[in-house]
Parts: C-alpha cells; sequence; structure tokens
C-alpha cells in the first residue's frame, strides 16, 4: 500500500478528530462578523475557496480566498489565516512575516509543530494528526476544512459516514478507463472540484478540469465525449446531467456529502495512477513543501 493510500483511508477517523476538537481551537479561528482572508497554496488554495464559501454562506462574515502569492496587501482584514500542512512553505512564510509587521491579527492551520509557521502566525492550530508522508496531500486538506466547518456549526453527522462509503464503495464501472476527468461544483464545493482535478493530474499525471457547475454549459461541454466522465460534487443544476449523458460522456452523480466524493475523487487518482503504473507517491516534479531559494540582494 502507497502512503497516499493508507493516508486518504484514515480520513473518517481524523474528520471525528477535528470536529470534536473545534471549541478548543475557537480563539485562533475567526470570530462571527470579522472580515477574513483565507490563504494557502496549492491544496490549501483549493480548501480556502471550499472554507470561504461556506463561512459567507454560513452568515458568520464577508471571506476571501486567495493564493498565498497573490494576497491584495490593499484590503484590511480583520484576520488573515492560512493552511499550511508543511509549515515551511515560502510564500505563506513571506506573507505572514509582512502582515504580522502591518499589524495584520493572523493564524495558521498545519500539521508540524516543529516548522517556521509556529512564529511566523499568531496563533496556530496543529492537526498534527493528519501529518502525511506523501507528496499528494489527502487527509490534512480534509482534515482542515473539517474543523473549519465544524468551527462554524454543528458538523454534518453524514460526513464521516459518508467518508467511510466512499472508501468501501467500488469506483464506477469504466471510469477508471477514462481519458479526461472534468469535476464540476456549486458555492463551497467550486473549492473541492478544483482539489479534486488537482489530485488526477498530481498523481496520475490525467487531463482534469474543474468548473462551477453551471459554467460547464459555456464551451466546455464542448470536450465531452464517450472516452471522458464529468463529475458533479453537490447536487447538480437541474437538466445537467441529461446534457452531460447526451455527449456520450460517463456522469457522475456525486450523492455523497461533498467532502466525501472529494474522498472518492482521490481514490480514483490512486486506481488510474496504478493502471497507468505510476507512483502516486512520488509525483513528477512535485515535492512535499514548495521551499523557494533567497533571491534578495
Amino acid at each position: 500500500m502507497t502512503y497516499v493510500e493508507d493516508e486518504l483511508t484514515s480520513q473518517p477517523e481524523c474528520w471525528q478528530r477535528a470536529a470534536d476538537e473545534a471549541p478548543e481551537h475557537r480563539a485562533a479561528l475567526p470570530a462571527p462578523g470579522e472580515r477574513v482572508a483565507i490563504v494557502g497554496c496549492g491544496t490549501s488554495w483549493f480548501m480556502a475557496q471550499a472554507a470561504a464559501a461556506l463561512r459567507e454562506g454560513a452568515g458568520q462574515g464577508e471571506t476571501d480566498a486567495f493564493a498565498a502569492s497573490e494576497f491584495p496587501h490593499g484590503r484590511r482584514y480583520d484576520r488573515v489565516l492560512a493552511l499550511t500542512r508543511s509549515g515551511t512553505t515560502t510564500e505563506v512564510l513571506d506573507l505572514l512575516t509582512r502582515l504580522r509587521a502591518e499589524g495584520v491579527p493572523t493564524a495558521a492551520i498545519t500539521a508540524d509543530p516543529d516548522t517556521p509557521v509556529m512564529e511566523a502566525a499568531d496563533r496556530v492550530v496543529v492537526l498534527a494528526y493528519a501529518d502525511e508522508r506523501s507528496v499528494v496531500q489527502t487527509r490534512f486538506a480534509t482534515t482542515a476544512l473539517t474543523l473549519l466547518r465544524a468551527h462554524l456549526g454543528p458538523h454534518p453527522r453524514a460526513a464521516v459516514a459518508d467518508a467511510r462509503t466512499a472508501l468501501a464503495a467500488p469506483l464506477p464501472e469504466g471510469l477508471v478507463e477514462c481519458g479526461q476527468f472534468t469535476f464540476l461544483g456549486r458555492g463551497w464545493t467550486v473549492g473541492l472540484a478544483n482539489e479534486a482535478a488537482l489530485k488526477m493530474r498530481e498523481a496520475s499525471l490525467s487531463w482534469t478540469e474543474a468548473y462551477p457547475a453551471m459554467e460547464y454549459r459555456h464551451g466546455p461541454i464542448s470536450v465531452s465525449t464517450r472516452s471522458t466522465a464529468t463529475w458533479m460534487l453537490g447536487e447538480a443544476p437541474e437538466g445537467l446531467a441529461d446534457q452531460v449523458r447526451a455527449t456520450g460522456a460517463l456522469w457522475i452523480d456525486g450523492g455523497l456529502d461533498p467532502l466525501a466524493e472529494l474522498v472518492r475523487a482521490q481514490r480514483l487518482a490512486v486506481a488510474v495512477a496504478a493502471a497507468r503504473g505510476l507512483d502516486p507517491d512520488s509525483p513528477r516534479h512535485l515535492t512535499r513543501s514548495v521551499i523557494l531559494a533567497d533571491t534578495t540582494v
């Protein structure tokens, strides 16, 4: 079993622990009414997108999501929350350092307490039990999002049970053999769709795309054919499934909790990697953390 397979199968237990411990981390996480930005890189940026949409949808305050390298320093926030599994990513650390100098309150969620982010952020939540050996993120990302989801209100009871279902049920017939994969979302699940596509690229070198569901009909549906799959994370817009099926493409209706659907997509990435003779623990051109050389003169 690869590291990533072992890590993704542990997600139900990680989610339950994060949901149970959410009240302990209240002081570090955004308070109702605050204007908040959530930042990250790669997978963490996509989790930031999902978390921001969830927070605004819960009526807890204006919330933006940015790649750490694209943070708009002209805007004022009551708090900036960084998601960083390794705690060493250059763009995140540089941003937190600058924000501290500007007097902006900061917090971070990380997996490793022995990294520079512990000093770079004002407050830090450590999810050490969700740390990973694999380059490809699975359980840390979904556990961090579960923590934030539980912080916003009662955590959906179905989520953990659905995650177990996602791990146990076979993948849809013919899905692994597809040559192109498109993931769709609405609201907070757009971030999950982006992350599902990233997992497929990282682990299996697949041709993947992600879109807001209503946008799929505005051009991207033109790539749909008998060798493609379109996977909806969350409830699909009326009529979209029929339109996709009419192209000959395989339509995957995400009937589980959307975060559990992401677990299914993680499994798909590993399965396609295995079918293609790839090692998902060692994706091409990637490292566990992006640490840039100091370019200052």
